[in-house]
């Protein structure tokens, strides 16, 4: 999966974490995938103790607004991940897209095909075969 603008679907299904959003967009005519990287100090969420600060690594400043950027063209977002980036970039979305029809869901760390199976049962898309 490359950093790119995500071909122009409907349906979309992000799957993120602190360091990667996985971006499916989802169709009739099949499937188009593209990742946004967190550019981080770190790829750890806290370094070393007795340290200045609170112990934790800066987040990418940008991050969520170029995963808002790769699903511009679509309508539905699927929003799953394990940890608290999904909450923040649901609410990114819905303060920068309030036209966006927007679910958000828990997930572990899910195969990618698992990822396309879910978007296509929450937006009733068959099984793509």
């Amino acid at each position: 999966m490359s950093e790119m603008t995500l071909q122009s679907h409907a349906h979309a299904v992000v799957w993120i974490d602190h360091l990667v959003a996985k971006v499916f967009g989802i169709g009739l005519t099949g499937v188009s995938a593209t990742a946004v990287h967190a550019h981080l100090a770190s790829q750890h969420l806290h370094h070393k103790t007795n340290t200045i600060g609170d112990g934790r690594v800066q987040a990418d400043a940008t991050f969520l607004a170029r995963v808002g950027e790769a699903v511009s063209g679509c309508s539905d977002l699927l929003v799953i991940g394990p940890g608290v980036e999904k909450v923040e970039l649901m609410q990114y979305l819905t303060a920068e897209r309030p036209d966006l029809n927007l679910h958000v869901e828990p997930s572990d760390h899910p195969t990618d095909a698992e990822i396309v199976a879910l978007g296509r049962k929450r937006f009733h898309l068959g099984d793509g075969r």
